[in-house]
């Protein structure tokens, strides 16, 4: 079965993502990964979290996958020697010098080599192969026939990108932020410049758009699913260290289920059409399949068009505990009386239900959930359990 890999930004949605089926998870330490923004975790924590990915018997994986200035190499040797003691699974790399360190100190560390690196080819995957790499993560650019040829010139396991943000250069080898606020993507820092508005002229400088943009729409790869198995994907990475634990929980349970009803031959239109629809909502950006059938065009980008990114207040809470048949939750965004809701978690087909009665944390009835991360209990007889979430009732299967 294909791995099913979730971004873990903080030790909170590690377990977020692994409560929702991820088979592992990947996150930077304080130093060398791509995402400065992130919470991140401290040595203790690394070590913390790869004791209990274990326990379940998933995996780690640490992204030390900046591109290294000379002072960047500072502590690099000591850490990575720590990551190779407490066993973690693999470290995502893409600066070779990272590689050839592993080497010379003989370490068992798996080298996963990243996105960061822009592989497209066979004849990069096999220079990375004779480093040492055990994986490759593929650029977002790659297409089908590039992971055909690249599985099977070098065997190795191959990785890519299947849901979230993608990059407008190619994966982080981009100076915009750098030159513009002077923050370098390519050692954590970005801005995010390609999705600032500007104003556009001609040579002539008359004004062409006041309102000029070259963003790209978000990657689905959700209706490709078995194309990506059948090419040799082994490894199914979804972005967003920097999203929410509602994000990650919902795109994980649709990939979940739909890689479960794809192997028994069970999906059908209408789930299939839900599934879709989930997954609309719960990003603030339009999503495509990018480049894996066909190079993406202007209808992947937000080139010239309108463009709304309005984070949507579809996550309502999370349950805490299900006791004697009163469902304890921390509110997350505004619900009342009346409303329809819809419970999901990774056991539980979802439910749909209407509030009748909402109690505050005296049991005193309430008419209307309004204050971030309240405690409410809902009293309904429901197979619901901790880490469940419930959500407003767009869609019916």
């Amino acid at each position: 079965m294909v791995e099913l890999l979730a971004p873990a930004g903080d030790a909170e949605k590690l377990n977020i993502a692994f409560h929702y089926g991820a088979d592992a998870v990947y996150f930077a330490g304080q130093d060398y990964g791509l995402r400065a923004n992130a919470k991140n975790f401290t040595n203790k924590e690394i070590e913390k979290a790869v004791k209990y990915a274990h326990s379940l018997n998933k995996k780690v994986y640490v992204t030390v996958n900046i591109v290294f200035h000379d002072e960047d190499f500072v502590g690099l040797e000591e850490y990575l020697i720590f990551l190779d003691k407490i066993k973690v699974d693999g470290i995502m790399v893409s600066d070779v010098s990272v590689l050839d360190l592993c080497n010379k100190l003989n370490l068992k560390l798996n080298r996963y080599i990243s996105t960061q690196a822009s592989v497209l080819n066979k004849e990069a995957a096999l220079f990375y192969k004779e480093m040492g790499a055990k994986r490759i993560v593929l650029a977002r650019e790659a297409m089908k026939e590039d992971v055909k040829e690249i599985k099977k010139a070098t065997n190795l396991s191959i990785e890519t990108f299947i849901h979230g943000a993608m990059c407008t250069s190619f994966s982080g080898r981009c100076i915009l932020s750098n030159y513009s606020t002077n923050r370098d993507s390519n050692r954590g820092g970005c801005a995010q410049v390609c999705r600032w508005n500007f104003i556009l002229k001609d040579k002539d400088k008359n004004v062409i758009s006041e309102d000029f943009f070259m963003a790209s729409k978000d990657l689905n790869m959700s209706s490709l699913v078995m194309e990506m198995i059948n090419s040799g994907i082994d490894s199914f990475k979804i972005e967003g260290r920097m999203r929410s634990i509602y994000y990650i929980a919902t795109v994980l349970h649709v990939y979940k289920n739909l890689l479960k009803k794809l192997s028994t031959n069970t999906l059908s239109e209408s789930y299939n059409n839900y599934y879709q629809n989930v997954l609309s909502r719960c990003a603030n950006r339009e999503s495509t399949p990018q480049f894996f059938n066909q190079k993406a065009s202007s209808l992947d980008q937000y080139f010239l068009t309108s463009r709304e990114e309005v984070s949507n207040q579809d996550f309502l809470g999370i349950v805490l505990e299900n006791k004697d048949g009163v469902i304890t939750i921390e509110q997350r965004n505004h619900f009342k009386i009346g409303d329809e809701v819809q419970f999901f978690g990774p056991n539980i087909e979802d439910i749909t239900i209407k509030i009748d009665k909402i109690y505050n944390e005296k049991e005193e009835e309430i008419t209307v959930a309004n204050h971030p991360k309240m405690i409410i209990k809902i009293k309904k007889d429901l197979p619901v359990s901790k880490f469940d979430m419930m959500r407003v009732k767009i869609f019916d299967i």
